[in-house]
């Protein structure tokens, strides 16, 4: 079992800037952030594969960028230029694939407040 821990997450003012972290008991190179607001989908962010290939929600463009140290199995998304409507949970998730099997991993989520 994959086990993922986000940190990182508080009080940004609007405009401002927070890296939030996930870290993973184990390889996950496969990688993403969501978020999700209550009586809401959980919406996709950002992802990486490997090292390199990432991948970002339309909405997110330009405002956020995710990276990823092996050493530490952790993936970093670093977003700027907070608005109000940022203020939600990120959830990290890992995919992981083992004989033909795709299995999901979820972490427990981390708060974004984003004040004026």
């Amino acid at each position: 079992q994959l086990r993922l821990v986000e940190s990182g997450g508080g009080t940004v003012e609007v405009g401002g800037s927070l890296t939030l972290s996930c870290t993973a008991s184990g390889r996950a190179p496969a990688t993403n952030w969501y978020r999700q607001t209550p009586g809401n989908e959980r919406d996709f962010v950002a992802g990486i594969i490997g090292n390199s290939g990432t991948n970002y929600a339309d909405s997110m463009k330009g405002r956020v960028s995710i990276a990823r140290d092996d050493p530490t199995n952790t993936v970093y998304l670093q977003m700027n230029n907070r608005k109000p409507e940022d203020r939600t949970t990120y959830y990290c998730n890992a995919v992981t694939a083992t004989d033909g099997r795709c299995k999901n991993y979820w972490g427990e989520g981390t708060h974004v407040t984003v004040s004026s």
